[in-house]
């Protein structure tokens, strides 16, 4: 279980997130909410990759190693040099340290999780001749090397094909079945009310926490974009 006790972050002088009291249970939760509403910021805060600036975060006895975050590949650079073999073995860096070489159980361990996000044979392709769902597989096998009891997901779906989405929902249902927490932002609200029972609805604040079906409801949906356009005027 993670904790959020009355959560506040900040971009820069502004507000990003307010007052965000709740918790995360094993299984699949939403996070939705309009553009700008804090959901990137509360994933990297809950990974320890954004300054807390007033309450907390408890994580129920896990540590940052027991955390994966899967950002936006938007805003990745494809352009360095790595194959796609390289990329997901560096999944496994908090056991084999940073600096240790990957010997061959690893690699094939890398190999493996290829193979079950549909990518056998492309190990030493670079990721920058990948295609976006090639892209977002590879990511995915990363996350698979890693193994951690909380997944963190940054709009995981956004531009890739249909094959690819199945691909990637048939893994985090599975981790959802195994228990881990995951945690996805998210725009599909079809896919979060078939997917994921629960639901945080954010527009910087708390809108709904809970069931997605009434967090979703249409009347909280017009209360977060409220909040939006209120922000965006100020």
């Amino acid at each position: 279980m993670i904790r959020l006790e009355k959560l506040c972050c900040r971009q820069g002088r502004r507000l990003a997130l307010s007052e965000i009291t709740g918790s995360f249970p094993p299984g699949l939760t939403a996070l939705a909410g309009p553009n700008g509403a804090g959901k990137t910021t509360l994933l990297r805060a809950m990974a320890g990759l954004h300054p807390v600036a007033s309450g907390s975060i408890d994580l129920g006895g896990l540590g940052r190693s027991d955390i994966a975050l899967l950002p936006q590949a938007a805003k990745l650079d494809r352009r360095f040099p790595v194959t796609c073999a390289d990329l997901v073995a560096l999944g496994a860096w908090t056991r084999i340290g940073a600096l240790r070489h990957v010997n061959s159980a690893y690699r094939h361990e890398v190999s493996d999780a290829l193979d079950a996000m549909g990518l056998a044979g492309l190990e030493d392709r670079m990721i920058e001749d990948l295609s976006a769902g090639q892209f977002q597989r590879v990511l995915f096998a990363r996350l698979m090397l890693q193994n951690a009891r909380v997944v963190l997901l940054d709009e995981p779906m956004t531009a890739v094909d249909t094959a690819t989405e199945e691909k990637l929902r048939e893994t985090i249902l599975r981790w959802g079945d195994e228990g881990r927490i995951v945690i996805a932002a998210l725009h599909d609200n079809h896919m979060i009310l078939r997917d994921y029972p629960r639901t945080l609805l954010l527009s910087l604040e708390v809108v709904a926490w809970g069931a997605s079906a009434i967090a979703l409801s249409a009347a909280h949906r017009q209360q977060a974009r409220r909040l939006a356009e209120a922000r965006d005027s100020a």
